[in-house]
């Protein structure tokens, strides 16, 4: 079991940066980690993944713009934000999957969420 707590999210101009975290009550080291978000009206998108090695994996539309890293000790995922649009504007969630369990942008692959925190992006 890990329970997930993203930071507060935040509301920046077009062209901002925002770094987004996800404290772990449990170890997350061999865990597959992403970021998901949802606009209102859409469906959840994954974001971004990091497997246990440090791979990762980015949807097309925030490659070059994104990145997400991890802290095993500290137990903490991240996701730094750049370069951001008013279409990146969502609710983000963190998801961690099962121990040892595959890793990519597969909805199927996450058992665990956070609460979600938004981000909202202005022109």
């Amino acid at each position: 079991q890990v329970q997930l707590v993203e930071s507060e999210g935040g509301s920046v101009q077009l062209g901002g940066s925002l770094r987004l975290s996800c404290a772990a009550s449990g170890d997350i080291k061999f865990r597959c980690m992403a970021w998901y978000r949802q606009a209102p009206g859409q469906e959840r998108e994954g974001v971004a993944a990091i497997d246990r090695d440090g791979g990762t994996t980015y949807a097309d539309s925030v490659k070059g713009r994104f990145t997400i890293s991890r802290e095993n000790a500290q137990k903490t995922l991240y996701l730094q934000m750049s370069s951001l649009k008013p279409e990146d504007t969502a609710m983000y969630y963190c998801a961690a999957s099962p121990l040892y369990n595959s890793c990519g942008l597969r909805l199927s692959y996450f058992g665990y969420w956070g609460q979600g925190t938004r981000v909202t992006v202005s022109s």
